[in-house]
């Protein structure tokens, strides 16, 4: 079974400095039909202005991952890591039992375009950590990059989490099948452009949700940008 969700039917939030787009229900936006799908809980698009950004806050219990578009996203945290995230970079935060982070748009006249994913945990109360890997985009070109996963598998980010995360490139011709766990769930974001996800064409900000399915085919791609979501029942 496949569900769409347009990108218009997602929350939306403007406070002028940021602009922000909820698959899930966050902050201001509440919607009991979607309040996460397995342990996917978050996925906010966001846009930060220039010399803007989220001040010191604290997180505790949820792994959380930043997808940066274009621009740049300035990251600082209690941990001591202050770095740079880059478009083409995936950055993985454990919060744990607890850790305090920045992030800011410190580029004149350039807005950060990112995502944030928050994915919830198996294991609570663990240290808090940080990890950034930077993930070539011919190696997402026409195939699922693995990026994220349970135990750091092809070079991918590690989440404390039942999950994987895979970000792909595709236009014309190129295309990519990957076999499902009928008993798990799947979540495909189009970030930017078009694409056919089992046959059902998809714009930028749509999403499809997969359920008791065992094989996912992306195709017809126009400058499309994709993540799937390998997630727990």
């Amino acid at each position: 079974m496949m569900t769409l969700r347009p990108s218009e039917e997602r929350g939306y939030a403007d406070h002028g400095w940021l602009k922000s787009f909820h698959s899930f229900s966050f902050a201001g936006y509440h919607d009991p039909a979607h309040m996460g799908f397995g342990n996917l809980r978050v996925i906010n698009e966001d846009r930060v202005a220039p010399g803007r950004g989220f001040g010191a806050h604290s997180h505790r219990d949820m792994e959380i991952i930043s997808y940066v578009l274009s621009g740049e996203l300035a990251h600082q945290d209690s941990l001591g890591n202050v770095l740079g995230i880059p478009p083409g970079d995936v950055q993985r935060m454990s919060a744990g039992s607890g850790v305090q982070h920045s992030e800011f748009n410190h580029a004149e006249g350039k807005t950060t375009h990112f995502l944030q994913i928050w994915i919830e945990p198996n294991a609570f109360g663990i240290a808090p950590s940080y990890e950034q890997k930077t993930f070539a985009e011919l190696d997402k070109r026409g195939t699922l990059r693995l990026v994220a996963s349970p135990d750091g598998a092809q070079g991918s980010v590690l989440i404390h989490a039942d999950a994987k995360m895979y970000a792909g490139l595709f236009d014309g011709h190129e295309a990519a099948t990957l076999a499902l766990d009928a008993r798990r769930k799947t979540y495909v974001h189009l970030i930017r452009g078009e694409l056919e996800v089992n046959g059902h064409l998809l714009h930028a900000g749509d999403a499809a949700l997969l359920e008791e399915e065992s094989s996912l085919q992306l195709s017809q791609g126009q400058s499309a940008e994709v993540l799937v979501f390998d997630l727990a029942p």
